[in-house]
């Protein structure tokens, strides 16, 4: 059996996420820092385990306040749980393209089971002769699933934060060199 191993070019790639503010709006933001990798058996991305790793104290919104209330313990407590990591468990292929991977996202030291609808974008080798694959996937959670509990209540009803995250994620990865045994 022949592994590939695909390293997630994060210079290529983004993890994006968008929550509502004061229940009529939209903040987005993402995580600048991060790293990960695909491992895929004989060719077969049906199959691959994927992993990923992320700087949680990268997380930026546009608002240097904001960010840095989001690196304290109400929220990511980055000073305790430094990183946010992802592992792929199970792809459900559906289409030629198309997929469900779950797996297991832990942040902040709790872990549960997240299933990401997954679009295959295609390969293709760049100038220098790599070869890239492209991949789309999104999901949602609820924050407090995972202890991000600060909140406050309006006047008006709702919350100053939502409960429901939006991630969306962009990677492009590159197939490293097979490694030679002596």
């Amino acid at each position: 059996m022949a592994t590939e191993r695909w390293e997630i070019d994060a210079s290529h790639s983004g993890i994006h996420f968008s929550v509502r503010h004061l229940v009529i709006a939209k903040v987005r933001g993402q995580f600048s820092r991060w790293s990960g990798a695909i491992v895929v058996p004989d060719g077969d991305f049906a199959r691959a385990s994927v992993e990923a790793v992320i700087d949680a104290s990268s997380i930026e919104t546009g608002v240097a306040d904001r960010d840095a209330h989001l690196r304290s313990p109400d929220f990511f407590d980055v000073a305790q749980h430094p990183q946010v990591t992802f592992t792929a468990s199970r792809f459900e292929p559906r289409g030629d393209t198309d997929g469900r991977l779950t797996g297991s996202l832990r942040i902040k030291g709790i872990t549960r089971d997240v299933v990401l609808a997954v679009e295959r974008l295609g390969q293709t080798r760049d100038p220098w002769g790599n070869e890239r694959a492209g991949f789309s996937a999104k999901t949602t959670i609820d924050r407090g699933d995972f202890g991000l509990t600060w909140n406050q209540a309006l006047e008006t009803g709702g919350l100053v934060v939502g409960e429901r995250v939006d991630l969306e994620i962009e990677v492009e990865a590159v197939r490293q060199a097979a490694a030679k045994v002596a």
